[in-house]
C-alpha cells in the first residue's frame, strides 16, 4: 500500500521504551497502540463480569418461582448486567480499543491527533466504569432499574441510581472525546496520498460513527444530568403531578440511544468490511457504496429514535412517520450486506477465524435486522412489545452483531499487535460452540417472546418452562465457548509462535509496519500509492 520495506518482526520491545516504569508506562501513556490495548483489557474484563451477570439471569429463570435470587436482586442483575453490556462493553468495544489501535496507522499516521486528550479519554472511562460499579455497594443499594433509568420509577426508587446517572455521565464524555479525536485524526493526519477514497472502510466506519458519538451524547448527559436534578432538588421535569411529563424522559433518552445502536454496530461493520476482502482474496465490491451508507446509516439512525414508544400513547401520525423512517435506514444496512456478499462471489475464500466470525456477523446481524422490521411496524410492535421477542432481537444485533465483530477484530489485528499468534484449530472450535449456544438461548427468547412472555420479570407462569430451560441450557453451551475463545486467545498473545509477516494477506497498511508496530508506528513516512484492497498492485496475488 506504500512505498516501505516488508514487515518484519520487531526486536525494540513492545511499543519501544515506556516514558515511565511499569505500569506507569501504561497508564500515563500517550501512545494510541498502549491506550488501545487499556481500553481493551478493561473492555474484555467488563464483558466477563457482564456475561456472568447474564448467565446468573439465566439460572435463575430455568424455572418458575425463586431459583437462585429474590425479586429485588432479580432487578438488581439484570439492571448491572445492561449498564456494563452497553455502556461499559458495546459502546467504547470497537471505537475505543481497535479504533485506537489501528485507525492511526491504516491512515499513515503517528498517533491519534490529540494524544493527551485520548488518554484523558481513557481516565473519563475509567472513572465512570469504577463509580457504576461504587453504586452496587452504596446508597440503597444496586439500581434496579433496568439499563434505561425510566421515570417515575428512577425518579422515586431508593437504591443508588443518583451515582449510576453519574457514572454514565462521565462516560459519556469519555466517548464525545473519543469521537472528536478521530474525526480530527482522520482529516488532518492522513498519509501523503491517503486520499478519501484510499482509506480503507474501517477507517470510515469510525469516521462515521465518531460524527454520532459528537453529535448524539451529548443528549443522553443531559438526560441523565436531569434525572439527577429530579432525584436530588425535586425538579419536577418529569412528575406528572408538578406539570413535568415522563414522556419527554423517553423522547431525550432514545433520541442518543438508538444513534447509540449505530455507534455499537457501525464500528462491527467497518470490522467485517475489512476482513471480507482479505478473506476472499478480491478487492471490495461496491466499496463507494459501503462507505456512503455507512454514513447514510449514521444520519437516517439518528431519525428513528420514537419507534420505541409505539405504545407510550404518542400521535397516530407519530408513529406513521417513525415506522416509515424505520423501514427507510434497513436500506443501508441491506446495501452493505448485499455488498459483502458479492465479494465473496467466486472468490478464493479463506476460512481463518477471523473471517468465520465476520460470516456470523452477517448470518446474526440479518436475522436481527430482518426481526427488527417487526417491531418497527407499529401493528406488530403492539403484541410483541416489551416481551421476550425484543430481548432476542436485541442480543441478535447487538451480541450476534457488534460482540462477534469484536472477536473478528480480535482474531485478526491483536496478533499484528502482540507478535504472536493464537491456536487456529482451537479458535475454531471455540467459534462452533459458540454459534450453538448463542442460536440455542437467543431464538428460544424470541419464541418465548413470541408466546407472549413479559422481559424485566423475575417470574413466569409454567407454560414458559420448557422454551427457558432450553434458553437456559443454550446459555451453558456459549459460556463455555467464550471460555475456550478467552483461554486461547490469551495463551496466543503472550506464548503464542512468533507472528508470520503479513500471515493474512492484507494490503492496507497496518500490515505493512513490524510486529508490534514501534514507538510511532513507522520509520519513516507512508507514502501511499493504491488502496487497502488492491492486492495485485500490492504484490499479494
Amino acid at each position: 500500500m506504500s512505498e516501505m520495506t516488508a514487515p518484519t518482526t520487531s526486536d525494540r520491545g513492545f511499543f519501544g521504551e515506556a516514558k515511565y516504569p511499569g505500569i506507569f508506562g501504561w497508564i500515563f501513556s500517550t501512545d494510541h497502540k498502549r491506550i488501545g490495548l487499556l481500553y481493551f483489557w478493561c473492555i474484555f474484563f467488563f464483558f466477563c463480569v457482564g456475561a456472568f451477570l447474564g448467565l446468573l439471569i439465566r439460572l435463575e429463570l430455568f424455572a418458575p418461582g425463586e431459583t437462585i435470587m429474590g425479586a429485588q436482586t432479580y432487578n438488581a442483575v439484570f439492571t448491572l448486567h445492561g449498564v456494563i453490556m452497553i455502556f461499559l462493553f458495546i459502546i467504547p468495544g470497537i471505537p475505543a480499543a481497535f479504533g485506537n489501535l489501528i485507525l492511526p496507522i491504516q491512515i499513515g499516521a503517528r498517533d491519534v491527533a490529540f494524544p493527551k486528550l485520548n488518554l484523558f479519554s481513557w481516565w473519563l472511562y475509567i472513572t465512570g466504569a469504577i463509580l457504576a460499579v461504587t453504586s452496587l455497594f452504596t446508597g440503597g443499594g444496586p439500581p434496579d432499574t433496568g439499563w434505561t433509568f425510566y421515570v417515575p420509577f428512577s425518579a422515586q426508587t431508593s437504591t443508588n441510581v443518583s451515582l449510576a446517572a453519574i457514572a454514565v455521565f462521565i462516560l459519556g464524555f469519555s466517548s464525545i472525546l473519543t469521537g472528536l479525536n478521530f474525526v480530527t485524526t482522520v482529516h488532518r493526519l492522513r498519509a501523503e496520498g491517503m486520499g478519501w477514497f484510499r482509506l480503507p472502510l474501517f477507517t470510515w466506519a469510525l469516521y462515521s460513527t465518531a460524527w454520532v458519538q459528537i453529535l448524539a451524547t451529548p443528549v443522553i448527559g443531559i438526560t441523565v444530568a436531569l434525572l439527577f436534578a429530579e432525584r436530588v432538588i425535586g425538579t419536577g421535569l418529569f412528575d406528572p403531578t408538578q406539570g413535568g411529563d415522563p414522556i419527554m424522559f423517553q423522547h431525550l433518552f432514545w433520541i442518543y440511544s438508538h444513534p447509540a445502536v449505530y455507534i455499537m454496530v457501525l464500528p462491527g461493520m467497518g470490522v467485517v468490511s475489512d476482513i471480507i476482502p482479505v478473506f476472499s482474496r478480491k478487492p471490495a465490491f461496491g466499496y463507494k457504496a459501503i462507505l456512503i451508507s455507512s454514513l447514510a446509516i449514521a444520519f437516517a439512525g439518528s431519525l428513528v429514535w420514537a419507534h420505541h414508544m409505539f405504545t407510550s400513547g404518542i400521535s397516530d401520525l407519530a408513529v406513521m412517520v417513525f415506522s416509515f423512517l424505520t423501514f427507510i435506514v434497513a436500506i443501508p444496512s441491506a446495501i452493505k450486506v448485499f455488498n459483502w456478499l458479492a465479494t465473496m462471489y467466486q472468490g478464493s475464500i479463506l476460512l481463518d477465524p477471523p473471517m468465520l466470525f465476520a460470516l456470523s456477523f452477517i448470518l446474526l446481524f440479518t436475522i436481527g435486522g430482518l426481526t427488527g422490521l417487526v417491531l418497527g411496524s407499529a401493528a406488530t410492535d403492539v403484541h410483541v412489545h416489551d416481551t421476550y421477542f425484543v430481548v432476542g432481537h436485541f442480543h441478535f444485533v447487538m451480541f450476534g452483531g457488534t460482540g462477534m465483530a469484536f472477536f473478528a477484530a480480535m482474531h485478526y489485528w491483536l496478533p499484528m499487535i502482540y507478535g504472536r499468534m493464537y491456536d487456529k484449530t482451537v479458535a475454531t472450535v471455540a467459534w462452533g460452540v459458540m454459534m450453538i449456544g448463542f442460536l440455542i438461548l437467543y431464538i428460544s427468547m424470541k419464541v418465548v417472546g413470541m408466546q407472549g412472555m413479559p422481559r424485566r420479570y423475575y417470574d413466569y407462569v409454567p407454560e414458559f418452562t420448557g422454551l427457558n430451560q432450553l434458553a437456559t441450557v443454550g446459555s451453558w453451551i456459549l459460556a463455555v465457548g467464550l471460555v475456550l475463545l478467552f483461554a486461547n486467545i490469551i495463551r496466543g498473545l503472550f506464548w503464542g509462535d512468533p507472528l508470520e509477516a503479513n500471515p493474512w494477506g492484507s494490503a492496507s497498511l497496518e500490515w505493512q509496519v513490524s510486529s508490534p508496530p514501534p514507538t510511532e508506528n513507522f520509520d519513516e513516512d507512508p507514502v501511499v500509492t493504491h488502496g487497502p484492497y488492491d492486492f495485485k498492485q500490492a504484490g499479494i496475488l
